[in-house]
């Protein structure tokens, strides 16, 4: 047996060789003989399927047996099992494992060295993968790559047959199997076989006459070509996004098709922004002054814009290390560009390494006045400035509001745990008012 059954198993263990059987059973009910051919066999069905048709008072029973004869008849590799092994080979071939008569019929055809002509192996190529580098900038408002790759292409001359004639010549040493099959006797009713890639025609089943060779491809039946493939990165994609391009990876070899060109995108480090979901954090040192009088400064946003950051005098002393948030400015939601998450601003204060006495007796009477936020300025600014824009801001504590907004994402199915922990994609949530 083949591991676990007559042809259940696989190629290079021992098997018995399967016993001959009764191989005209099948011909007897269809009333032809063993050298009927494919239009005998079907006007001799077409005659009894209607005579013994159930709708026509025929016996279900004779009709279905009708059925299977005609079904394994019809088929050239089922018939040629039955001619040699009988009914029961069939029948114990399809069997249990759901492989059914044809793959049965495969591994038959490797044991005996080729004739049914089927070759098993993959419709469609591998993959071929790229990494493509890109900036936070063009994830932000999105871009358009233009890329130059080599790939096979199937040859326009011949189209891929590799001859000068478009015939295509069987190899003869498998037969068009593609496989050469080796079978060694062990004993008394058992062999070993094992099966290799045909070494005549490299396991391509076909050969190239060298006086009909294509003088394009020179028999090979691909070229090899240059190609400028056009990259969309949509705005808000995230790090290690794919973009799929379907049969565009090129030919690898004959009667396989192309696989899928594949685009891994990898995120550029900023030197300003860092990403978390859809959200983007950035670091910002004010002086003493300006946590204790207010300040005011600007953020370049990825779109070009400026973002004008103030705290006013009076308004609040802003602590260090503390956070605020600007709502929707932070990146935009991939396929929903209308939705973005937040801005959020972390505030180092830088205090002085070295006061004098003096100075410290006037800090005791009362602090310096001189701070970066002037509102004259500020709104004579935004008037001239049209990219120039007032925004405001709130306190937040940071942790807590990352932890609401990824609770919140779960709960809506924005997010999932991989999003969180590789700290990019996602959606945004609310920032909660301090």
């Amino acid at each position: 047996m083949f591991g676990g059954g007559f042809f259940g198993g696989m190629p290079g263990m021992d098997a018995r060789m399967p016993k001959r059987g009764d191989s005209t059973k099948y011909y007897d009910l269809l009333g032809v003989d063993k050298n009927a051919t494919e239009t005998e066999l079907k006007k001799a069905y077409r005659k009894l399927s209607m005579k013994h048709h159930p709708d026509k008072g025929g016996d279900p029973e004779h009709f279905k047996k009708i059925n299977e004869a005609y079904d394994v008849l019809k088929d050239e590799e089922k018939r040629r099992i039955y001619d040699d092994y009988g009914e029961d080979a069939l029948k114990e071939g399809m069997g249990g494992g759901g492989g059914g008569a044809s793959s049965m019929a495969d591994l038959f055809d490797m044991m005996s060295g080729g004739g049914g002509g089927r070759r098993r192996g993959p419709e469609k190529g591998e993959p071929i993968v790229h990494k493509l580098k890109c900036s936070l900038a063009e994830m932000f408002n999105g871009a358009t790559r233009k890329l130059a790759l080599t790939r096979k292409s199937q040859c326009k001359a011949c189209k891929g047959a590799g001859t000068k004639t478009g015939k295509s010549y069987t190899c003869k040493t498998c037969n068009g199997t593609g496989m050469q099959v080796h079978i060694r006797q062990l004993g008394p009713g058992m062999i070993q076989q094992m099966q290799s890639k045909c070494s005549a025609c490299g396991g391509i089943g076909t050969m190239v006459p060298e006086d009909d060779k294509c003088p394009s491809c020179n028999g090979k039946k691909f070229i090899t070509e240059k190609k400028i493939f056009e990259v969309v990165i949509e705005a808000g994609m995230k790090h290690g996004q794919k973009i799929v391009m379907k049969g565009e990876a090129g030919y690898t070899q004959p009667g396989v098709a192309p696989g899928d060109l594949v685009f891994i995108l990898e995120q550029k480090e900023h030197e300003v922004f860092s990403r978390k979901s859809a959200d983007l954090l950035m670091t910002k040192t004010i002086t003493l002054t300006e946590a204790l009088c207010g300040y005011m400064f600007e953020v370049d946003q990825l779109d070009g814009r400026k973002l004008v950051v103030q705290a006013k005098p009076g308004e609040k002393v802003t602590k260090p290390d503390s956070w605020v948030c600007i709502n929707d400015e932070g990146m935009p939601v991939h396929q929903a560009p209308f939705q973005k998450g937040n801005l959020y601003i972390n505030l180092q204060v830088k205090f002085p390494t070295k006061i004098s006495e003096a100075e410290c007796a006037k800090l005791r009477e009362i602090l310096p006045q001189n701070c970066s936020y002037n509102p004259e300025e500020a709104d004579a600014m935004e008037e001239a400035d049209e990219d120039r824009e007032n925004v405001k801001t709130r306190e937040v504590n940071i942790e807590q509001e990352l932890k609401n907004r990824r609770d919140f994402g779960k709960s809506h199915n924005y997010n999932d745990s991989s999003d969180d922990e590789d700290g990019r994609g996602g959606q945004r949530v609310q920032c909660h008012q301090q």
